[in-house]
């Protein structure tokens, strides 16, 4: 009995022992670890991808001490591991959910064509995913938007974190959820005391606001400037003249797969009715996601009695009245552009 009794023992220290360390001593990633943990995994699901992944010493023990351990369910989600961590550390790390979020940039003027380019871009999903939703979801946006033939224009520019686990419903819907807080602030919704949302008392559609804030913002990135570009254009829908937006052809041709990078002559014949030189008014919907500022300058645009505008090789523009004004600007574009 007593050398049955050494033996246990000895194995009992053994099993300690290697417990111990398979416990305790730090495992340090070859490089930076990426592991995704999926909904419904079982402990030992995990324990056997952490261990795949180089992230822990042993499967057995990793369980063993979950399961004396079980203080919190041990969430799912992708993580990133690049520091040494021993299975005490990591598992109180699963069970915080402490996952990797993976940053996607929206500068202002965006299309969703870009924002998809960067979704895919930060390893979140193919691009076509979420073009897939942004050019039919239009649930997100149905109240205050309900004749929008996309989610262009609601994708509010910003900087986000995701997740590997979110959706591209879930990515498009938080873009929107940023345009609806942006809006309210600047008084394009309001808020009922109900906490019902609407559309505020503007002077204008919504919808006809976000379509002007596009085109604003994809013709000038200098903001004191945008209020007096969108009075250009509302001074040519006034008088029912073309708009003559340059932006609206290339986002045509966004749409239908055919922009080049730069804009021909023959584009300005370009059959769609985004294109503003062919189609009076403005075009069915946004050709981006505009910012705060161009917003707000689509709500309040300066009050002036100018039709033309170009660019003055110095990044600005120059405005005019009357079409001989606006030729002399552009010759002086010209010569400016040709001195370079």
């Amino acid at each position: 009995m007593r050398k049955i009794f050494w033996l246990v023992l000895i194995a009992a220290l053994g099993f300690a022992g290697w417990f111990a360390w398979a416990v305790l001593t730090p495992t340090e990633p070859a490089a930076k670890t990426f592991v995704m943990l999926h909904p419904g995994y079982s402990t030992h699901r995990i324990a056997a991808e952490l261990k795949s992944a180089g992230v822990i010493r042993s499967e057995r023990a990793f369980v063993l001490w979950h399961y004396f351990h079980r203080r919190r369910s041990l969430k799912a989600g992708e993580y990133l591991f690049e520091t040494p961590a021993n299975i005490i550390d990591l598992q109180k790390r699963l069970g915080r959910g402490d996952v990797y979020f993976r940053t996607v940039i929206v500068p202002e003027g965006f299309t969703m064509f870009d924002i998809a380019r960067a979704v895919e871009a930060s390893g979140l999903g193919p691009a076509e995913d979420f073009l897939k939703v942004a050019q039919s979801d239009t649930a997100l946006i149905a109240d205050i938007a309900p004749s929008a033939p996309s989610l262009e224009g609601y994708l509010f520019p910003d900087t986000y974190q995701f997740s590997r686990m979110q959706t591209m419903q879930d990515i498009a819907a938080a873009m929107v959820k940023q345009f609806r807080q942006v809006a309210r602030q600047i008084g394009l919704i309001s808020s009922a005391d109900a906490g019902v949302e609407g559309i505020a008392h503007t002077p204008l559609p919504l919808q006809t606001t976000v379509i002007m804030a596009s085109i604003v913002e994809k013709e000038t990135s200098v903001a004191e400037e945008r209020p007096l570009v969108a009075s250009v254009y509302y001074n040519r829908l006034a008088k029912n003249i073309a708009l003559d937006a340059d932006p609206s052809i290339i986002y045509a041709e966004l749409l239908a797969g055919t922009y080049t990078g730069a804009l021909h002559h023959d584009d300005m014949h370009f059959n769609s009715p985004y294109n503003t030189y062919t189609h009076t008014g403005l075009p069915p919907g946004p050709i981006g996601n505009p910012g705060k500022s161009a917003l707000e300058a689509a709500m309040h645009p300066a009050q002036s009695d100018n039709y033309y505008f170009v660019a003055d090789a110095q990044g600005h523009h120059r405005f005019a009245r009357t079409i001989e004004e606006h030729n002399k600007n552009v010759d002086a574009y010209r010569r400016a552009m040709r001195g370079k």
